[in-house]
């Protein structure tokens, strides 16, 4: 009978471990973990021969052991109102792409703006230890018992989109304000005398946010502030499809939608009671996509900068991971007006001094 061999391999078909890369270089198992983790005491013979052994071996890592060896899972959360909205995509993948950036993975809940899954969701995500959470939070506030879950696990939170001052100071979002106040200053500019808002569920920051830029905005301009041309919706087709019916009825010239889903639902109001954009009303929605471009007449739009958003938000919230101890930040990003077709600059002519008709100039420019 042969002699068992000095250094058996591991049976095929089973991973290798670290005590099998130790003894295919015949260095102990710390000097086996101290190249795997680069660090620098080993000299540079010995660690070609532990690299050619793990190489040999096709060696991988116990992440999971590491992991818990170091108390970090280099895993991040985030926790989205609505991933089927199409504003949602480019902010997590900026997130996720600043994220890997760093090292970082990953895992991402949808929360369908329901408080309930929205805390699930989170108490999910800590039973997988992960490192730190960005969160576009739900409409209502947190219960006692996951105030307390938060407050034990002491992982970072940063917020995205809107603020949740109870939870951390800590947020990334946009001008919500500065971006309905430029979208009613231009339905104004248009001739627009009447305008309507459908808005986001007033009791979210951003909603309330792009309400009182509308309003500001229609006092700055010398309009009237109609409250029953303001509907509120919560930013998904089947309420802008209602708040359309409603609104609209009331034949307002100009309309502004706090999003995009909400004003394909507006839009087919309008198809139904006959009316259409720009010859009975002004349109200005939040957030630009590129088919918009195939839309008749073309949107104006209040465009948000969304992977910049997600980046931004994984940055800070990874600064926090690494026990970054500066002030609470608010990240403040700023919208762009994209001027079009549909508030009607070229169709919709007003009376000059004179008393002459006016056409005013094509409205396909871009602020």
């Amino acid at each position: 009978m042969s002699p068992a061999p000095r250094n058996p391999r591991p049976k095929s078909g089973k991973a290798a471990s670290i005590y099998d890369v130790a003894r295919e270089s015949g260095v102990s198992v710390f000097t086996v973990s101290a190249v795997v983790n680069k660090k620098s005491h080993v000299g540079k013979k010995l660690r070609d021969r532990v690299e050619a052994a793990i190489s040999k071996l096709n060696y991988r890592p116990n992440l999971i052991a590491r992991s818990l060896a170091k108390q970090k899972t280099h895993t991040i959360g985030m926790i989205v109102p609505d991933i089927a909205n199409p504003f949602f995509p480019m902010v997590v993948r900026g997130a996720e792409d600043a994220a890997q950036k760093h090292g970082y993975n990953l895992l991402l809940c949808n929360s369908d703006d329901s408080l309930d899954k929205e805390e699930s969701a989170i108490e999910l995500l800590l039973s997988k230890r992960v490192d730190g959470i960005l969160l576009t939070k739900a409409a209502e506030g947190f219960r006692p018992p996951m105030r307390q879950m938060i407050k034990e696990a002491k992982v970072p939170f940063v917020l995205v989109m809107r603020t949740y001052p109870q939870l951390t100071k800590d947020a990334v979002i946009t001008d919500d304000y500065q971006g309905a106040y430029d979208a009613v200053s231009h339905l104004a500019r248009a001739g627009r005398r009447r305008i309507g808002l459908i808005s986001g569920p007033l009791k979210v920051s951003n909603a309330m946010a792009r309400w009182q830029g509308f309003h500001d905005a229609l006092k700055a301009q010398g309009l009237p502030f109609e409250p029953q041309l303001v509907i509120e919706g919560d930013y998904r087709i089947d309420s802008g499809f209602r708040a359309g019916h409603a609104l609209l009825s009331h034949h307002p010239d100009g309309v502004y939608v706090a999003n995009h889903l909400m004003t394909i639902g507006l839009l087919k109001a309008a198809e139904e009671m006959g009316l259409s954009c720009p010859d009975d009303f002004g349109l200005v929605s939040f957030d630009d996509y590129p088919w918009l471009g195939v839309f008749r007449p073309r949107l104006t739009t209040v465009e948000l900068p969304k992977h910049q958003l997600g980046s931004e938000a994984a940055e800070l919230l990874i600064e926090r991971i690494g026990g970054s101890k500066k002030k609470a930040v608010v990240r403040k990003l700023q919208p762009e007006l994209r001027i079009r077709e549909s508030c009607g600059f070229g169709l919709h002519v007003s009376r000059g001094q004179g008393g002459e008709d006016v056409a005013k100039s094509s409205d396909s420019m871009k602020l």
